[in-house]
């Protein structure tokens, strides 16, 4: 019995060993139909990726846009770029720097913000030799050298060689003012104004002066103080050629040969081509003496009026035995006498700081008060 059990298992594990040996055979046969059916399925991935990218690139000469954004309707030529359009709208800033951790939503910006860490500047002006990181920059840049501008506005037919400077232009016209302060609320058209205002609330001065170490908020603030040092007038009047070192002082002389008075007291509607002059007209109606003397306390409308009583207390003698001439910035014309500027002085201003208490009328001299005086009381000044 045992040797017909035996000889039963042998008889087993040889059919078992047949069928194994069977099916191996068989997987060898199949294996060059697996991998020739493998390379068909790559021939054919290949022949669909090869049809697709021509089809992408037959959308460039089509203007075929099949792909849509379904929040804002915008369409694409290309998926990707669609994929990349929509992290606009949910808000998705897969690509992170890792250096400052700051994100973003497409490779490509990763990729340009790197060069700030990198300082890399792979654009390179063939002008001037001027190197940029960003490729849009350069053609910008290649503008001044060209001088094109191609962007116009529609308004003013003004044209630009940057399409951001067209932007902010256009907010003189629609009035628009999206930077807004968050000291004071106080709003402006440009981003970089807002940043020199902020400089009023923080008290923060910049920009210093090499010479004589004075600071200050704004670059062009800088700039103008700077002519004091050199000496500078670069703007000159076209009607009597002299210079100035700030263009708002030219401004402010041009009006006395225009005869334009734009600044008017809303009291007694007295105008002035000066907003300084206003301002200190302004005191006559307000009563106003900002200019206080440190010695007896005594105050004044007109910091000129101040200097010249402090003579009193200190003796000094400014104007005497001194060849110095004091000039008008506006007319030219000099005198020995800093009081005989001040009173000259009202002839521009218009200031007219004496005034008749019997009947109110104003003059701009003291003597002129008197001799009026006399008329209203009908007193006699001159006696024979």
């Amino acid at each position: 019995m045992a040797l017909i059990k035996q000889e039963s298992e042998d008889i087993k594990i040889e059919e078992v060993f047949s069928v194994k040996h069977e099916e191996t055979e068989e997987q060898t046969d199949l294996m060059p139909l697996k991998e020739e059916s493998q390379e068909l399925n790559n021939m054919q991935d290949e022949h669909q990726h090869f049809k697709t990218e021509e089809k992408s690139i037959m959308r460039i000469h089509t203007g075929a846009k099949p792909y849509t954004c379904s929040h804002c309707e915008k369409s694409f030529a290309h998926k990707q770029t669609l994929k990349d359009h929509m992290r606009l709208h949910t808000g998705e800033k897969p690509y992170t720097c890792s250096h400052c951790e700051q994100s973003f939503n497409q490779k490509r910006n990763l990729n340009v913000h790197m060069r700030r860490h990198t300082g890399e500047k792979p654009y390179t002006c063939s002008h001037c030799e001027q190197g940029f990181a960003q490729k849009q920059t350069l053609k910008d840049h290649m503008r001044i050298h060209t001088g094109e501008k191609p962007y116009t506005c529609s308004h003013c037919e003004k044209s630009f060689a940057q399409k951001q400077t067209l932007n902010s232009h256009m907010r003189i016209h629609t009035g628009e003012k999206p930077y807004t302060c968050s000291h004071c609320e106080k709003s402006f058209a440009q981003k970089q104004t807002l940043n020199s205002h902020i400089r009023i609330h923080t008290g923060e001065s910049p920009f210093t002066c090499q010479q004589c170490g004075q600071s200050f908020a704004l670059k062009s603030s800088l700039n103008s103080h700077m002519r004091i040092h050199t000496g500078e007038k670069p703007y000159t009047c076209s009607h009597c050629e002299k210079s100035f070192a700030q263009k708002q002082t030219l401004n402010s002389h041009m009006r006395i040969h225009t005869g334009e008075k734009p600044y008017t007291c809303s009291h007694c509607e007295q105008s002035f081509n000066k907003k300084q002059n206003l301002k200190d007209h302004m005191r006559i109606h307000t009563g106003e003496k900002p200019y206080t003397c440190s010695h007896c306390g005594q105050s004044f409308a007109r910091k000129s009026t101040l200097n010249s009583h402090i003579i009193i207390h200190t003796g000094e003698k400014q104007f005497i035995g001194r060849k110095e001439t004091f000039t008008c910035d506006q007319c030219g014309k000099n005198f020995s006498c800093k009081g005989s500027l001040n009173t000259h002085m009202r002839l521009h201003t218009g200031e007219k700081p004496f005034i008749c208490k019997l009947c109110g009328k104003s003059f701009s001299q003291k003597g002129n008060l008197k001799a009026h005086t006399s008329i209203c009381t009908g007193e006699k000044q001159f006696t024979c």
